[in-house]
């Protein structure tokens, strides 16, 4: 049963007296990085022990869920609907206050659902897309301010999986990459040539300002990409640095110019190798996750031009220190990879790319949602909903805590666990928990 309020509910901040509270506006957080300064977060919780509210969604989905005071904005199918809805729940209750459906259809493909994109706000509107191009602007009452569909515009996205990648939003502008094939696959793709492009728009009405068309030397599948745009300030000059067709490079913002790329981890070409992990950002460094258990490539911020074979200042080494679906996360100083299919979670030195610290991790089943780092701790989630927290830091390492959210027969859980005003938000296949302590 779906639970309704009224559209005039007050928002209410659920801080912890005394601490600092942070929204999570996108997939990754305040700071587009994974992380966030805010405190007073558990340790210690089960399903039975912590849970402020356990909430039925209308169908399952692997959005991360964003925050913004009292609205926490996630996507699910809809099976009897057979389309995409969006959702806003109430953080203080649980409830669900409104889900608007926005999209048809659920899914193209055994492994994953057209909600998948996790969506986007600035605490006036909130972004959601669908995998199969359906993009929707809602005020916080579940108004439509404005729809679009990115495939009808600009031609059907040619992935042999689901498009997933997320909006986002920086400094009054709305972006997304579409890193895909240049020829058809399983009858998927435009009739004209294919191109991979990132676009910006206009917040207030969805109009495009501007689409720069990203070339790419990869082949096949290495052409598709994932991962979604981080905004990036270093050295005064702002950046929208995005991943896939086998380099990373760094973008102005207002016009889509390439500022820089690097590029290859992929010298000989492999065609079946599909970029997932987002590019991070951290004291001055760049990661670039090489897919299928390759190396994880440091590269220098602040280049101009073709940086191949000159920014390039650490490479992992070793099959622990790789994550081909996981975004690392950066968090106080360090980075933190997880591995998630030899499930390793490892602590890199930034500057160096020295191992600080690796732990195996005790899972029955791969981890592919990405680590979130909060007041001292690390927080993971396996496909079967197995929750782990860690200690971070330089001496971190230690499990504080290892417990159970999902139900026996979930296989596909890929939200991250966010952080935001005092609560941890924990989405499984078909529910949303919150803990507090």
């Amino acid at each position: 049963m779906i639970r309704l309020l009224s559209a005039t509910f007050l928002l209410s901040l659920l801080a912890i007296p005394g601490a600092r509270a942070d929204n999570w506006p996108n997939w990754r957080g305040p700071y587009f990085n994974g992380s966030s300064q805010e405190k007073g977060f558990p340790a210690e919780f089960s399903k039975t022990d912590g849970v402020a509210w356990q909430t039925q969604l209308p169908g399952e989905g692997a959005s991360t869920p964003v925050v913004w005071d009292d609205a926490v904005f996630l996507t699910s199918i809809d099976a009897e609907e057979d389309g995409i809805l969006a959702i806003r729940v109430s953080a203080k209750s649980g409830d669900i206050v409104w889900a608007k459906k926005f999209g048809e259809g659920i899914r193209h493909d055994e492994r994953s659902t057209f909600a998948g994109s996790s969506p986007v706000t600035d605490g006036k509107l909130v972004y959601f897309l669908s995998g199969a191009g359906d993009l929707a602007a809602y005020d916080f009452d579940g108004k439509q301010i404005w729809y679009r569909n990115i495939e009808k515009d600009y031609g059907q996205f040619a992935f042999q999986w689901t498009f997933s990648s997320s909006p986002q939003l920086y400094e009054g502008t709305l972006y997304l990459q579409v890193l895909q094939r240049d020829e058809k696959v399983n009858g998927r793709g435009a009739d004209e040539p294919i191109e991979s492009y990132l676009l910006a728009m206009d917040p207030a009405t969805g109009a495009t300002k501007w689409k720069h068309v990203r070339p790419s030397e990869a082949v096949m599948e290495s052409r598709e990409a994932f991962s979604t745009p981080i905004p990036v300030l270093h050295d005064g000059r702002a950046e929208i640095v995005i991943t896939g067709g086998d380099s990373i490079s760094g973008h102005d913002p207002a016009t889509g110019k390439e500022f820089w790329r690097w590029g290859t981890y992929n010298p000989e070409r492999i065609g079946h190798w599909r970029l997932v992990p987002s590019p991070v950002y951290g004291e001055g460094t760049f990661l670039v996750c090489a897919p299928k258990g390759s190396p994880i490539y440091a590269i220098e911020a602040g280049g101009n031009g073709n940086l191949l074979g000159t920014s390039n200042i650490w490479t992992t080494e070793g099959k622990e220190y790789t994550a081909d679906v996981p975004t690392p996360l950066f968090y106080d100083g360090f980075f933190y990879v997880l591995n998630g299919r030899n499930k390793f979670l490892s602590c890199l030195h930034p500057g160096s790319g020295k191992v600080v610290w690796s732990q195996q991790i005790n899972g029955k089943v791969k981890l592919e949602a990405s680590p979130t780092g909060v007041d001292g701790k690390i927080y993971i989630i396996s496909h079967l909903g197995e929750v782990f927290v860690y200690s971070a830091g330089p001496d971190g390492g230690q499990l504080l805590n290892s417990t159970t959210f999902g139900q026996s027969q979930s296989v596909n859980i890929r939200a991250s666990i966010v952080p935001a005003n005092g609560t941890l938000f924990i989405r499984t296949d078909d529910q949303l928990y919150a803990i507090r302590k």
